[in-house]
């Protein structure tokens, strides 16, 4: 019986002991927030330049055909790459039976003349005699008919003669315009037929690239503005803008620029090529380079809202002149961190250490 109570004695001071002790409150840790240095996004005019891929083609590209047909090439006297000049004979066809007939033919013009002499002699001399009465009416109109049927005879022996001299001269092909030789289908011994294809010329040996542009670049483009063209290949070359065309591809959305180029170097058409376009200053929205992260490889910054919480936003960037970026994606009057922005996560808390500045020019 008194070790029962002993215990319940334990039991009970135990127990008051736990009663006398309140329990503890867990500390509550305020919410950490960095400090960092914003910048105000401002619209400026920045040097822009856009950059392009594409194809070296022709200016023009002027075919060379035989405009007469069923005749030998007895000469070719020009090569792919060969520079000609406009004029200069290309190819020779055989033009033996061609200069016989012309022969023939200057033959029958000289007959049809002396013809048209004799009856022009014998209708003076009806008209003297008509008009002494010892030629009746009738016998002048025969005369006046012969003189007739002469002229139109000899008419009609000079046009036989001149289809045939100017089938003779066509029997040398000759380079329309001057310019570079991009290709060439006919071959000695070959008989041409009339129309078909027998080089084709690069006129002026002038040059220019298929630029092709992301349409949100095209409308920065215009005519005139100076370019550079490279390839790893050949080298630079210097070019101006000749025209923007009017359509973008449905697929890609690109457009076209085409790009002349000052000289050809070693330019061929078929090659591909780079081209930076000078677009000149152009208001954009602008940024300091330090502001600027890359996540995932692309471009974007942490915009602080009213509450101080920062959120990523990304950006395409149009140009970078080294101290600034000029991007999309932005609104003018957007603070932005430029200090600190690479240890912020999405959403954060900021303290703001100085007051936001604009990019400086």
């Amino acid at each position: 019986m008194s070790a029962l109570v002993l215990v319940l004695g334990v039991s009970a001071i135990a127990l008051a002991g736990c009663g006398d002790k309140k329990p503890k409150k867990a500390k509550s840790t305020p919410s950490a927030s960095a400090t960092v240095s914003v910048a105000v996004v401002v619209s400026q005019p920045i040097a822009r330049q856009i950059n392009a891929t594409g194809t070296i083609s022709p200016w023009e590209e002027v075919p060379v055909g035989a405009e007469t047909g069923g005749l030998t090439a007895v000469s070719v006297n020009a090569e792919e790459g060969q520079v000609v000049q406009a004029g200069q004979i290309l190819v020779q066809l055989n033009s033996t039976l061609l200069a016989a007939q012309l022969r023939q033919q200057d033959a029958s013009v000289a007959s049809a003349k002396a013809t048209l002499a004799e009856a022009s002699a014998a209708l003076n001399r009806a008209r003297e005699l008509q008009a002494k009465g010892y030629l009746s009416q009738a016998g002048l109109d025969t005369a006046v008919a012969r003189q007739g049927t002469s002229a139109a005879n000899l008419a009609a022996a000079e046009a036989a003669r001149g289809e045939t001299a100017a089938r003779l001269g066509q029997t040398s092909v000759r380079a329309p315009v001057g310019g570079l030789i991009s290709r060439r289908s006919v071959t000695k011994g070959q008989i041409v037929s009339a129309g078909s294809e027998l080089f084709r010329i690069v006129r002026d040996s002038r040059l220019e690239l298929d630029a092709e542009i992301p349409e949100t670049d095209l409308a920065a483009v215009k005519a005139g503005m100076s370019a550079k063209v490279y390839s790893e290949k050949v080298g630079e070359m210097t070019g101006r803008v000749r025209i923007v065309t009017s359509e973008v591809n449905a697929t890609n959305r690109l457009g076209v620029a085409r790009i002349a180029l000052s000289s050809m170097g070693g330019f061929r058409p078929g090659m591909f090529a780079r081209a930076t376009i000078d677009a000149g200053d152009q208001p954009a929205l602008v940024v300091p380079s330090a502001s600027v992260l890359y996540r995932e490889n692309r471009p974007g910054v942490f915009v602080v809202d009213a509450a101080k919480k920062v959120h990523f936003r990304r950006i395409a960037v149009l140009a970078n002149t080294g101290d600034r970026v000029a991007a999309t994606g932005l609104t003018a009057g957007d603070r932005v961190v430029v200090e600190g922005a690479g240890f912020l996560g999405e959403g954060d808390l900021v303290r703001i250490g100085q007051a936001p500045v604009a990019p400086a020019r």
